[in-house]
């Protein structure tokens, strides 16, 4: 099927916005997968993602917060700038949240009736749920050495977050995993997940997937009131995990390494048990981010390039490997629309590239990825998690 046609606004728009705003249009190195859009306004490494209804959010290390209005993608609103470099976001009906190196999740509430489209409502831990826990001696944990915070604070960057079932999950370099209450805000619990930095969160139907720097991902049931671990996956030893994606409603979890693989596991057992079912050497260098839509997976590397991946019984087929970036890959986005998608990514260039994936686009040749990474077609070796 043929590639939707940008808006002309997209190819003709005339920046009348406060802040610097570049915008180029361009072939694809592939030649096959149509034109991109290269937008240029932050001044910082693009540093993650959203969708919110109508607009495309992205956030860079340079704090700020820039909103693209589509189809055409024009700069329509900027916040959230002096509020700490922005490590992740995450927008649900009429607020958005945002995790920040200061340790902080900042929510923000989308109105179109207010000249101040998103506007700061609170701070977590909110001031109240602190103040609340002040006074009370086994409410503080020792970070580091004669060092103790309140359990409801993170003690380092908070690197990725999740929404679902009317929580927000919260995974920071502090080895934690944090849940909180969206509709009071409140924190739930606090969970130690990990023996080094979390780097990635995923969460499908009350389950929650960590993948951290300590070579793990692990998988955690919501139990009543409290969480608890209820499998490990592992990778190669010495290799950090940096992202975390779920496919197939969560019965298909990948994770993407520090040495370039993706990994790919399927529950079995009715969610006891997961069992290898691919692992591809996908890029050159580090894996820094994922991202799935339907039968599709993408994955950003530190080599600066985009895999773009169908999922086949559990195994990869890779359709195409996207270049544009001048840096490394390290947030990406999709958003379906007819006989297709719509890719959106991230880098350290300072820029926001879009591209169009066909879903009727084939598996290159001798692509098929299997437990040891080598191309074909044979059957994928299984592992116990």
């Amino acid at each position: 099927m043929d590639r939707p046609e940008p808006s002309k606004s997209l190819l003709s728009h005339s920046p009348s916005e406060a802040w610097k705003f570049c915008l180029r249009h361009e072939s694809s190195a592939t030649g096959e997968n149509g034109p991109s859009a290269a937008l240029s306004a932050h001044t910082g490494p693009v540093s993650s993602l959203a969708l919110c209804g109508e607009f495309v959010l992205s956030a860079s290390q340079a704090k700020d917060i820039i909103v693209w209005r589509q189809p055409d993608l024009s700069p329509f609103a900027r916040f959230g700038h002096g509020d700490g470099s922005v490590k992740a976001l995450e927008a649900v009906g009429n607020r958005v949240f945002t995790a920040h190196q200061d340790g902080r999740i900042r929510v923000w509430k989308v109105s179109k009736r207010s000249e101040n489209l998103f506007r700061l409502v609170a701070t977590l831990p909110t001031r109240k749920d602190c103040i609340g826990k002040l006074l009370k001696r086994s409410n503080y944990v020792q970070t580091r050495r004669n060092h103790r915070r309140l359990w409801v604070e993170h003690a380092d960057s908070i690197s990725c977050l999740a929404v679902e079932g009317g929580k927000v999950y919260s995974g920071s370099w502090d080895k934690t995993l944090k849940v909180w209450r969206a509709a009071d805000l409140r924190c739930l619990e606090s969970i130690r997940a990990h023996d080094d930095a979390i780097n990635g969160l995923a969460v499908c139907n009350g389950m929650v997937y960590t993948a951290s720097a300590d070579g793990k991902i692990k998988a955690w049931e919501n139990s009543s009131d409290s969480h608890r671990l209820k499998g490990v996956m592992e990778g190669r030893k010495l290799v950090s995990w940096n992202a975390v994606v779920l496919m197939e409603e969560g019965r298909l979890v990948y994770g993407g390494g520090s040495d370039g693989r993706v990994m790919g596991w399927g529950e079995e057992a009715g969610g006891r048990e997961w069992r290898l079912l691919c692992d591809v050497k996908a890029h050159d260098m580090s894996v820094l981010c994922l991202c799935a839509t339907g039968k599709f997976l993408c994955s950003g590397s530190a080599d600066r390039s985009i895999g773009v991946w169908r999922e086949m019984d559990g195994g990869l087929c890779r359709l195409r490997v996207l270049w544009g970036h001048e840096g490394p890959v390290k947030c990406l986005q999709s958003s379906w629309k007819g006989g297709g998608f719509w890719l959106y990514s991230g880098a350290t260039d300072k820029n926001l590239r879009v591209w169009w994936v066909s879903e009727e686009e084939n598996p290159q040749p001798k692509e098929r990825g299997d437990r040891d990474g080598d191309a074909g077609t044979g059957n994928n070796s299984v592992k116990g998690s």
